[in-house]
């Protein structure tokens, strides 16, 4: 399946077809949320049938519990690609061992003007500017009420789902704490675990939320609404120096968060090899938004590997950025990754890219003699 994406789908998408890509990713969502809502058509089912024997792979080799939680498989859908669950019943059946919805901000709100979404063929990478555009935590938390009440949502022994909060637009800096509780409680009863958002660089002023004091803030009245209920990690970006990034762990800490999240997209341009960007003619380094994919691949791993060795492997780190391939989860999970996430790799590689990584990833084991995936989170630091 990989080879007829690459091979067939991949040239007319990224050449021969000059749609926007934001408009390509709505009409994917478009299909995966009709076969999401229509789950009592014969023909619908037989198409999910279909898609689970071609892109699902289980071994109890790639099992582990977090947060007394059990996940399947370490590879996970990044936030990002469904914002408001609208195909809440899909990912699993593409193979993912859990999802990660939004962002989502408290107030639903549209996200930055048009284009905002650009791909980089020659960097395998895409830059975004997409601003938090979503229908608000209300809207989430009414689309996991309506699956329950259907009994279609997937059991959570079987698949997890991560909500991904953010602060909306409207709201200021100074009260972002609340923001973000406000999205909390609405979405508290359906996420099985929560990331607070504070590294995305398309809401002004949003990374100085992680400087101590206002990050600070933000994690204290989370975790004394949620009296250690639910997993809460925090998500950092990867152009923080490492003397922050301790501080950023100093006060995990100090609020008993469950975990971290490493990395967001980049605000950084070097090394780039594409110059202009053909939808605004502008140069790259003129175009605001953050790059995910192949850039940030190194820096991603090193900032896993730099938390691991500060925590001394005791702080579960889901681990994303440029993650194409099974040697790719091999180093983030070895760096000190227990999870892993796909957003770019899902574009660039199609919907076979999660089984591919996993049947990779087993492959490793048997090369290393390990017997479950578990055994090499950190294995390149010991």
């Amino acid at each position: 399946m990989l080879n007829i994406y690459r091979s067939v789908l991949f040239p007319i998408i990224f050449s021969g077809f000059k749609a926007d890509p934001e408009w390509i990713h709505h009409q994917v969502l478009n299909v995966f949320s009709f076969m999401d809502t229509y789950s009592d058509s014969q023909l619908i089912n037989s198409i999910r049938t279909t898609m689970e024997k071609l892109f699902c792979f289980k071994d109890p080799r790639l099992e582990q519990n977090l947060w007394e939680l059990n996940f399947k498989n370490p590879v996970g859908l990044a936030p990002g690609y469904d914002k408001d669950g609208l195909a809440i019943n899909i990912w699993p059946r593409l193979g993912f061992g859990f999802a990660e919805l939004g962002t989502v901000t408290f107030h639903g709100q549209p996200g930055n003007p048009q284009p905002r979404l650009f791909r980089l063929p020659t960097d395998r990478a895409v830059l975004n500017r997409m601003g938090f555009n979503n229908r608000g935590a209300a809207a989430l938390a009414k689309k996991f009420q309506s699956q329950s009440k259907t009994n279609s949502l997937i059991h959570p022994s079987l698949f997890h789902y991560g909500i991904n909060i953010g602060k909306s637009k409207i709201t200021s800096l100074e009260a972002a704490a609340t923001d973000y509780l406000d999205s909390f409680r609405l979405l508290k009863s359906w996420g099985d675990y929560f990331v607070v958002n504070v590294s995305s660089p398309n809401t002004p002023g949003l990374r100085s939320l992680q400087n101590t004091d206002s990050l600070g803030k933000i994690l204290a009245v989370l975790a004394e609404e949620n009296q250690g209920e639910k997993p809460i990690l925090v998500k950092i970006a990867p152009d923080l120096e490492n003397e922050a990034i301790a501080s950023i762990l100093d006060l995990i800490r100090e609020y008993q968060i469950s975990g971290i999240v490493a990395t967001n997209t980049t605000i950084n341009r070097e090394g780039l090899k594409t110059q202009i960007i053909p939808a605004t003619g502008r140069l790259v380094t003129e175009e605001a938004g953050g790059i995910s994919g192949a850039p940030l691949t190194q820096r991603a791993t090193e900032i896993i590997k730099f938390i691991w060795q500060e925590t001394k492997g005791k702080l579960p780190i889901i681990g994303v950025g440029g993650i194409f391939t099974a040697e790719d989860a091999w180093d983030k999970i070895t760096a000190g990754a227990c999870l892993i996430q796909v957003y770019t790799g899902l574009v660039y590689q199609g919907p076979g890219v999660v089984k591919q990584i996993l049947q990779g990833l087993l492959k490793k084991l048997d090369e290393y003699g390990l017997n479950s995936i578990s055994e090499a989170v950190g294995l390149a630091n010991k």
